[in-house]
């Protein structure tokens, strides 16, 4: 922490702000700013953050000349600024269907309930918030039922969706809970999540042509191809080519023609957190870049230095267009939320 505080230089703003002051907003369990980016894009001006982990605080600071404040649970609701809308991506393991699922048992699933308590004493008009998909089923349900109880007894209704980023603009296959709760007083009892666009992005199109991170690609005489890389039916699905060894985690092969695997922070295998592509006739991993880019990151966004920190960051990151679609349906819903004065 003392190294980033050397680095207090002003920062040029970065290409995705704006200078339209629409709405205040909050960005807990920070992670790299995925949601920060997405709404800053919308006009809004985030007043605190918070994150926990080190090099996400590094690489948050890198792009927002700003260092979130560190552990939740020892962050006083009082001494945080009124906002109008509270993010929260927030820990998934505890729920993930790669993880031992213990949910509210698991610390990091009890984390949820520092949401709640933020939002009980602060009552912004919205809260958007994010996990994995099995949250929905968790279970039997109940874990999804105890956050809806949760929202509803500190003043919010809620709605939730599961949608897959692929259908948003990115070419990553990542299907996430999207959790929106508008305080009761606004008086909206529906809510649209948006429907699927009709563009079309695959790995192709994100793919750098220059590569000055070398070490992606992956030379083993346990390759296997058995499929042709353009006989993708469904180009928002990923389309499995080939593997490597015995094809567990981390070892099977994608097309380019087709999205790609989910970003993992934790995967393992040769191929581990991105997934190997065959291109151009070699099979190779992701970049952090062209992770950044599956993520629907901006080229402008600076990554961190170490790749494989950046990778992981990526892998817990959200995507940025499909917050950015979700948050344009919520001023739809609520148009009065973009008159807000700052």
């Amino acid at each position: 922490m003392q190294r980033l505080k050397t680095f207090q230089e002003k920062r040029k703003k970065k290409s995705w702000q704006t200078n339209k002051k629409h709405f205040t907003f909050i960005d807990l369990f920070a992670g790299i700013g995925g949601f920060r980016i997405a709404l800053e894009k919308l006009g809004g001006k985030c007043v605190f953050s918070s994150e926990w982990d080190e090099n996400s605080q590094k690489t948050y600071f890198q792009n927002f000349n700003e260092i979130p404040e560190g552990d939740i649970t020892k962050i006083n609701e009082k001494k945080i600024k009124r906002h109008n809308v509270l993010t929260a991506g927030f820990p998934c393991q505890a729920f993930s269907i790669s993880g031992k699922r213990l949910g509210f048992k698991d610390v990091r699933g009890t984390l949820f309930f520092e949401i709640a308590r933020i939002a009980k004493y602060l009552q912004p008009e919205i809260l958007f918030l994010e996990n994995v998909k099995n949250l929905t089923t968790h279970e039997n349900k109940k874990t999804i039922e105890t956050i809806k109880n949760t929202l509803e007894k500190i003043n919010y209704d809620c709605f939730f969706e599961v949608l897959k980023s692929s259908n948003y603009g990115v070419p990553q296959a990542r299907e996430r809970i999207y959790i929106l709760g508008f305080r009761k007083d606004l008086n909206i009892k529906n809510f649209n999540f948006p429907k699927p666009i009709t563009k079309t992005i695959i790995v192709k199109d994100i793919l750098e042509k220059d590569l000055s991170f070398r070490n992606v690609y992956i030379n083993r005489p346990d390759i296997k191809i058995t499929k042709k890389e353009k006989d993708v039916t469904d180009p928002r699905k990923p389309f499995q080519i080939g593997q490597i060894n015995n094809g567990g985690q981390g070892e099977r092969i994608y097309s380019i023609y087709g999205t790609g695997i989910t970003l993992s922070a934790y995967g393992g295998g040769v191929a581990s957190k991105t997934g190997a592509y065959l291109v151009d006739k070699k099979v190779r991993k992701l970049t952090p870049r062209e992770c950044a880019r599956m993520q629907g990151f901006p080229e402008s966004f600076e990554l961190h230095e170490k790749p494989n920190i950046a990778y992981k960051q990526f892998g817990d990151s959200v995507s940025v267009p499909v917050i950015k679609t979700i948050f344009k349906e919520v001023i739809k819903t609520y148009p009065k939320l973009c008159l807000k004065k700052i």
